[in-house]
């Protein structure tokens, strides 16, 4: 784990290494344990290294190997490195280093382009060969690890694991993309790629490879894109046996996450998702597994923690536990830190949380496995079961998913920032894709390819590597996702959803863990803004920068500044906060 850079350049410049310095310098806090940097005339590349794998130095990157004219820049973890090393040794590969760093440079070398669908795991890398000046560039297929980059045909390319990296270059445009920007605002601030919400920045997609070729021409393919039905040689699968087979390939991905050569903890909320990682690591054989909770006070009378629950996963399986209580006030202070943190503008309340709690476990740990990704793999939001009676899969979608129509988005922006309905016609075209041929595979679809990867998935990545903490997400092992999609969906959406994961965690976890109320990372505060909350947002939205900027429309504002509780999204979110988060990173990044 860890943050790569680079430049590119195609017009016969140097590589500015005095700027990939500052870029590089960025992401300090994504690889704490060593910097490198590499440079040939044109090119350059840079990494910060997290040690989790082969902790000496002959795992250090940028790494070159001189015999395959290969350099290469990676953050992440290939879980079957070991596997693929014995099978590269039998090609007649040697190696110099212990770690799945090498392991992608002779792949490459061996595979070609191809090498990434051998790949089990989380990863963004670059890999520059010497002979033909050429970048090949890839990401994982759900995009658990971030690849932002900026573009100039025929005079530079640069990348960088963060955005703000890539803002240290003066000529980068930092004007609004007027597309993101209302998606941000629409679709639950969710901004698909290859955008974000600055028009000079773009983000690399998920399962996507790709070419710079030295003439500053960019080429990327797919290479992975599930089907969400089930296989005509499958349909006559029992109950029974669709649940081995979750839980066959769940015990799988959990301990492939364990590979490591340092201490590997869990995320533990309470809920099912992470429960269940914990009971299938300790039914694998761990010991005296370290897992972390984290609570908030609450606000109104709704709950800010779920340590009921939690302790009694903890007590169940003996791990060694830790709780970590925030009140407001501490959790008012983190804001500018957790926006600091952020990439992009991230509005979910449980920004805070995930940040504080990554600090508390980076004190014990440097690797955790988390339960994100299961309420969309194995539907367990409420706006599934209505899909399967859907008639409508775009209007009822929108309905339940989007933060506001075309219409409030108009009513809030100045200008012509809102030309079309540009949210609704991503979903639209999404949702028109074959793969997916009823409303509710539609909705899983989009939600698990493209919602999750830029909401939960990004989010999880920023607030631990702030704290240089690798996350693993076992429920986005690619070959779990794709079991799931090829589940009927009434055995994911029964009994108000994720009723074959809830069967399959009977046999493994306690049944008032399973069956208690829906609960999340809740951080009430956020979501009913008041007193100190309130008035750091009045301040906020009435600067000097906000007035400036004159994106929204005052009277707008004022509408939500008075009445913050009555202005909350179909997805139970402040639509106060979510103005005024982006007014903030806006003022903290750019």
């Amino acid at each position: 784990m860890c943050g790569i850079a680079g430049e590119a350049r195609f017009d016969g410049s140097l590589a500015d290494l005095s700027l990939l310095t500052e870029s590089s310098q960025e992401m300090r806090k994504r690889g704490p344990d060593g910097e490198g940097l590499l440079s040939r005339g044109g090119w350059a590349l840079a990494h910060r290294r997290l040690k989790i794998i082969d902790l000496s130095d002959l795992a250090a990157q940028p790494m070159v190997d001189s015999q395959l004219a290969l350099s290469l820049v990676f953050n992440g973890c290939i879980y079957n490195y070991s596997t693929l090393r014995g099978e590269l040794e039998g090609l007649g590969y040697r190696f110099f280093s212990q770690g799945d760093s090498e392991v992608i440079l002779k792949a490459y070398d061996a595979w070609g382009p191809a090498c990434v669908e051998r790949f089990n795991g989380m990863f963004a890398f670059v890999i520059h060969e010497l002979r033909s000046g050429r970048l090949f560039v890839a990401r994982d297929r759900l995009g658990i690890k971030p690849l932002y980059y900026s573009h100039q045909e025929g005079k530079f390319f640069r990348f960088a694991s963060r955005l703000q990296s890539l803002l240290k270059y003066p000529d980068t445009d930092r004007s609004l993309d007027p597309v993101a920007l209302h998606h941000y605002l629409s679709f639950h601030a969710v901004v698909p790629p290859p955008r974000t919400l600055l028009q000079g920045v773009r983000k690399w997609p998920q399962a996507h490879r790709g070419f710079v070729e030295p003439d500053g021409k960019v080429r990327m393919e797919c290479y992975w894109k599930p089907e969400f039905t089930t296989p005509e040689q499958l349909q006559d699968l029992s109950f029974s046996d669709w649940k081995q087979r979750v839980l066959n390939q769940l015990t799988k991905a959990v301990e492939r996450r364990m590979v490591a050569d340092v201490p590997v903890g869990v995320l533990l909320s309470g809920g099912l998702d992470s429960s269940l990682i914990v009971g299938l690591l300790a039914q694998s054989g761990c010991k005296d597994l370290n897992t972390f909770s984290i609570g908030f006070e609450a606000v109104r009378g709704e709950k800010g923690d779920e340590f009921e629950y939690s302790d009694v996963i903890a007590k169940e399986f003996s791990t060694r536990h830790h709780q970590l209580f925030v009140d407001s006030q501490k959790a008012l202070d983190t804001l500018v830190e957790v926006v600091e943190a952020q990439s992009e503008p991230m509005v979910s309340h449980d920004n805070i949380g995930f940040y504080l709690l990554s600090k508390e476990v980076s004190r014990h740990v440097k690797v955790v496995q988390s339960g994100q990704g299961a309420d969309e793999i194995f539907a367990g939001y409420h706006w599934y079961p209505p899909m399967m009676e859907s008639q409508d899969a775009l209007a009822d979608y929108s309905k339940a998913f989007f933060d506001r129509d075309h219409n409030e988005v108009k009513q809030m922006l100045d200008g012509d920032w809102a030309a079309e309905n540009y949210s609704l016609d991503f979903v639209r075209e999404h949702f028109a894709q074959s793969g997916a041929p009823q409303p509710i595979d539609k909705a899983l679809r989009i939600d698990s390819l493209v919602m999750l990867v830029d909401d939960p998935v990004k989010r999880v990545d920023n607030m631990t590597m702030a704290w240089g903490l690798e996350a693993r997400v076992p429920f986005l092992d690619h070959e779990l996702v794709e079991l799931a999609g090829q589940i009927p969906a009434e055995l994911k959406v029964r009994e108000g959803g994720k009723y074959i994961l809830k069967e399959v965690a009977r046999e493994v976890i306690p049944a008032s863990v399973i069956d208690r109320p829906k609960g999340y990372f809740p951080v009430p505060a956020l979501k009913y803004i008041q007193g100190d909350y309130l008035n750091f947002v009045k301040d906020l939205l009435h600067s000097r920068a906000a007035r400036q900027r004159a994106l929204f429309k005052t009277d707008y504002v004022d509408g939500l500044l008075q009445a913050p509780e009555q202005h909350i999204t179909p997805l139970q979110g402040s639509k106060l906060w979510q103005v005024a988060l982006l007014e903030y990173w806006l003022q903290t990044h750019v």
